[in-house]
């Protein structure tokens, strides 16, 4: 048993469950892609894979309401609840959001310069990488994802990866570093079936765009758990541009 720095018992869990929602998110995605090019097909979609690349952001949608089942019912086993994660300790609050304003400004450049290096690396044109993955949908589409995705995704990615699985990959394995390395590194990794497109370049810059930023965040929730109700905040921001960007695409 692990006692986090907001003094509440962490089980180790059962190891298929730690195991398998560590790499839950990147098979999902890769299974919600090929649902909707299914449709496609079945509509009689000419090259059905490549019309369901736009979608991603509600496939996405469909991943994160199944992520927050799977680890409220990994919780529930361990006689805990999926809100529980996100409880705060308010005689560190002011500490807390000091942590969080500097994780903040330290995320900004860690998600943005390997973004905008890897593209110029992989394809000579810094912008190259984010005009495949951000693509138009119909205006409905676009208005749901500007609501839906960067809460959904706020709400499963890191109490996933950091609030659920790092803890307990901790205990498992008994090894910090690995804990953290693994939890970032599939949280990066998961970014290449997001969406998944059969081209080499893009595979190498998605997986690993946002591995420093998984890194930090992984680190930072170690040493102290009780940022996570924090920095879910600011994920849903990062994310809320990202659905903007989608929007201001559908609109042009």
């Amino acid at each position: 048993m692990i006692v986090g720095q907001t003094s509440r018992p962490v089980t180790s869990g059962s190891h298929t469950w730690v195991f398998g929602l560590l790499a839950s998110r990147l098979a999902l995605f890769a299974a919600a892609q090929s649902a909707v090019a299914i449709a496609f097909l079945a509509a009689g979609t000419p090259n059905p894979w490549l019309a369901s690349i736009p979608w991603w952001p509600l496939s996405v949608v469909a991943v994160n309401l199944i992520s927050i089942a799977l680890l409220d019912r990994a919780l529930r086993r361990e006689g805990s609840r999926y809100c529980d994660l996100f409880r705060s300790d308010p005689r560190t609050r002011g500490r807390d959001l000091k942590w969080t304003a500097a994780l903040t400004v330290a995320s900004v450049v860690l998600a943005m310069a390997p973004n905008l290096g890897l593209s110029q690396l992989l394809w000579g044109d810094m912008m190259a990488g984010a005009q495949m993955f951000v693509q138009p949908l119909p205006v409905w589409a676009a208005v749901l994802t500007l609501v839906l995705f960067p809460i959904s995704i706020g709400l499963a990615e890191l109490p996933t990866y950091f609030g659920y699985v790092q803890p307990r990959l901790r205990s498992v394995t008994g090894s910090t570093a690995l804990a953290v390395l693994l939890s970032a590194g599939f949280l990066a990794l998961q970014h290449v079936s997001l969406p998944l497109i059969f081209d080499w370049r893009f595979i190498v810059w998605r997986g690993l765009m946002f591995l420093p930023f998984a890194l930090l965040l992984g680190w930072a929730l170690h040493r102290r758990p009780g940022l996570l109700p924090y920095l879910v905040i600011v994920h849903i921001l990062f994310d809320l541009l990202v659905a903007v960007q989608v929007l201001a695409a559908s609109l042009a």
